[in-house]
């Protein structure tokens, strides 16, 4: 059974910092697959923020270019999520993702980002 374990998340002021984390596991082929964050705040959609494939290409959405920075580590099935000059209009819940096109799609439970003073 495969489970994606998100931590980090949490309340800080705005300018602040926060790194998430989601870490893998179980059977799951990790080379040719994508991993990343998504977001959901109440009332709106969910939004892809970042993502990286096994190789290290990211993609960003515009809203956290030059803010947000991903990374992972394929020995370790874990993506990370570091974000900086975090804004009240990032608050969300934050999903991890990992999907091998036409093979797997996973999701974690989510974590809650709080951006406020």
């Amino acid at each position: 059974q495969v489970q994606l374990v998100e931590s980090g998340g949490g309340l800080v002021q705005p300018g602040g910092s926060l790194r998430l984390s989601c870490a893998v596991s179980g059977s799951i082929f990790s080379i040719n697959n994508f991993m990343g964050w998504y977001r959901q705040a109440p009332g709106k959609e969910r939004e892809l923020v970042a993502r990286i494939t096994t190789g290290g290409n990211t993609y960003y959405a515009d809203s956290v270019k030059g803010r947000f920075t991903i990374s992972r580590d394929n020995a370790k099935n874990t993506v990370y999520l570091q974000m900086d000059s975090l804004k009240p209009e990032d608050t969300s819940v934050y999903y991890c993702n990992t999907v091998r096109p036409g093979i797997y799609d996973y999701w974690g439970q989510g974590t809650q980002v709080t951006v406020s003073s």
